[in-house]
């Protein structure tokens, strides 16, 4: 690890929570990119399990939807 890093991951203990999951997620963001995985947050996961659960819009209101914004 270099001095910089390592110089910067101590004091992030001081910092407040939402920096320190915005640097979280950044890291994420490197890793996948480096890896070519990425791997999803606990929020993304909740996101992903809700929007599943939730209901899907019918034919019609997809349809509808569409003509609404001048779309066959």
């Amino acid at each position: 690890m270099s001095p910089a890093v390592k110089s910067i991951l101590e004091r992030v203990a001081s910092w407040p929570a939402e920096d320190q999951q915005e640097l979280s997620e950044l890291a994420r963001e490197i890793e996948a990119r480096r890896t070519g995985v990425y791997r999803l947050s606990e929020e993304e996961r909740a996101a992903i399990d809700a929007s599943r659960r939730g209901p899907l819009a019918s034919d019609d209101e997809v349809e509808a939807f569409w003509k609404r914004r001048g779309l066959p």
